[in-house]
């Protein structure tokens, strides 16, 4: 996906079927009024390894997201199936996908085949994007690896961190609270 202006992007994984926290992070797109809605995967189900999640509904979440399927690039992940993918009107089976926005190369996946421990060696890119893990991150570039950004998640976030989403707008990354505090931002 090509862009001619730098573009305001949010970026979201493993909402695992939660309409809630689907909501909050869509309060927070509309109403600072982003042109794109990456989701990372891990979409309407809430998961074999999770409980059942506050409000679950993974019914209502995917006529949200058909409405909004235009502004919508999407990855598969773990527990996304082809029976999800009936239930929506963009796709989510690729693995990964590449997003260029003004020269910044974005590698965006779930994270369960490529991630941190098996990074792909192409196409290259100068921001990793996944989450799949449920831990927030955002790493600086190294003379040996890209920008690493995962997301957290809005439902099921691990390791005592809070509910999360992230964000690019004006070249800045930023990892998000769900009432859209910005917790750890990168310039790039």
């Amino acid at each position: 996906l090509f862009s001619s202006y730098m573009s305001r992007i949010l970026f979201l994984s493993d909402i695992h079927g939660s309409l809630p926290a689907l909501d909050a992070v869509l309060s927070y797109y509309d109403a600072h009024h982003y042109d794109l809605l990456v989701l990372l995967g891990d979409i309407l189900n809430y998961g074999p390894r999770n409980g059942l999640c506050p409000g679950l509904n993974p019914q209502a979440i995917a006529e949200k997201l058909n409405e909004r399927a235009a502004n919508i690039v999407a990855v598969r992940g773990n527990c996304d199936s082809e029976v999800d993918q009936m239930l929506l009107n963009f796709p989510i089976q690729s693995t990964y996908s590449l997003l260029i926005d003004e020269g910044i190369r974005f590698f965006i996946t779930h994270g369960h085949v490529y991630n941190e421990k098996n990074m792909p060696q192409a196409p290259g890119c100068n921001v990793f994007v996944y989450g799949h893990t449920h831990l927030q991150k955002l790493e600086a570039a190294t003379a040996v690896s890209p920008v690493i950004l995962n997301t957290g998640s809005p439902t099921f976030p691990k390791g005592g961190n809070p509910p999360t989403f992230a964000t690019f707008c004006d070249g800045t990354l930023a990892i998000r609270t769900l009432d859209g505090e910005a917790i750890k931002s990168l310039k790039i």
